[in-house]
């Protein structure tokens, strides 16, 4: 048992704590009722900032605890739950535009140039929590638009591929397919899914694409198109490995549990611009890109790599080594365990990323 004195003693430490903290937050409320009456506009920059650094201090202790659950888990990223997995995404993607900055503010007396540039270029330097509401609606906009001056082209692209398809009955079914939305009709995910095979191979899949192609699919999903063509091919493949991952965790979850606004986001990530559907809309559409997505995933054995490096010596000598040698051009994912319980091929990748032009491009129709 304590004595009196020191429960005392304590009693008024913690009574002087909770006071300050009381008279601090009376001073921070009287503030913003001075801005928000004095200075409306710097007022909303200021609680545009202070909202979004508390975001973004959720979001960094949110991926901290996802990282440590993965790790001592032994859990992969496709095998997240569909919200934690959106979250590392577009944390990585935050912090891409985020690092660059704050390595320049590392010299004495940079901060201040760096504040002149957030003010100056607040879409360029700053992540989606620091943008003010009307800067949100904005800049989602403005890349939709950069997405649709893509749009045509790439269409052109894929219908220029049309003569080099050696098999007569894609090359149908992709020259119907385009026609239909060249002249405006919404296509069905049933004629999508008939020309799957297109987008293996030579023209339009992944290996055998021209850089010009690929920079045009770099520049509908907003990524930089002036890299190397040997460096655009990794960062499509990536792109379509992500959207191809949030797919699969997203039909466990079902779409029904996603809020309007997570709808909205979701339409958006997958080339749809929502501003201007309804909700069931929304929901309609995204319920046709996740019909052509599951189909792209076809489940196989589960062959391990480290039991095919050992397999003279131990009972996987029926596995052979050949399959994986010949279909070594359609294999571009390797799990990080060494498994692969999906086959992901190429022709799903290519398909996945002008899936994003073809079901978007005339949504609604009319």
């Amino acid at each position: 048992m304590l004595h009196p004195e020191v429960n005392v003693l304590s009693c008024r430490y913690y009574s002087l704590s909770q006071g300050r903290l009381g008279i601090f937050q009376r001073a921070s409320e009287r503030y913003e009722k001075f801005l928000e009456h004095r200075f409306p506009r710097l007022y909303i920059l200021y609680t545009t900032f202070v909202k979004g650094f508390r975001l973004m201090v959720h979001d960094v202790r949110e991926t901290k605890r996802i990282r440590m659950k993965m790790l001592t888990q032994d859990v992969s990223l496709k095998e997240l739950p569909y919200r934690e997995m959106e979250t590392i995404i577009l944390f990585r993607k935050d912090m891409i535009k985020a690092i660059p900055l704050v390595i320049i503010s590392i010299p004495p007396f940079a901060i201040i140039l760096v504040f002149t540039l957030m003010c100056l270029f607040p879409r360029q330097l700053l992540i989606r929590h620091l943008w003010t509401p009307q800067q949100q609606q904005d800049f989602q906009r403005l890349y939709h638009e950069q997405r649709c001056r893509h749009r045509e082209n790439i269409l052109k692209g894929v219908a220029w591929s049309i003569p080099h398809i050696k098999e007569w009955t894609l090359r149908s079914h992709l020259l119907t397919l385009i026609s239909k939305v060249q002249s405006g009709a919404h296509p069905s995910v049933k004629d999508i899914s008939a020309v799957r095979g297109v987008f293996s191979g030579q023209p339009l899949g992944l290996t055998g694409m021209d850089s010009g192609h690929m920079r045009l699919l770099c520049s509908h999903l907003l990524l930089n198109p002036w890299l190397p063509g040997f460096l655009l091919r990794p960062r499509l493949r990536a792109k379509a490995l992500d959207l191809l991952y949030l797919d699969q965790a997203l039909d466990t979850l079902g779409q029904g549990q996603l809020t309007d606004a997570e709808i909205r986001e979701a339409c958006y990530l997958r080339g749809l611009n929502p501003s201007s559907l309804t909700t069931s809309q929304c929901r309609e559409w995204l319920l046709q890109w996740l019909q052509l997505s599951t189909q792209l995933t076809v489940p196989v054995l589960c062959i391990w790599i480290s039991e095919l490096n050992a397999q003279r010596k131990r009972r996987y000598l029926d596995i052979k080594m050949d399959f994986i040698e010949q279909n070594k051009h359609l294999l571009w994912n390797w799990d990080s365990r060494e498994c692969i319980p999906m086959i992901i091929k190429e022709s799903e990748a290519s398909l996945l990323l002008h899936n994003m032009v073809l079901l978007s491009v005339n949504y609604p129709s009319s």
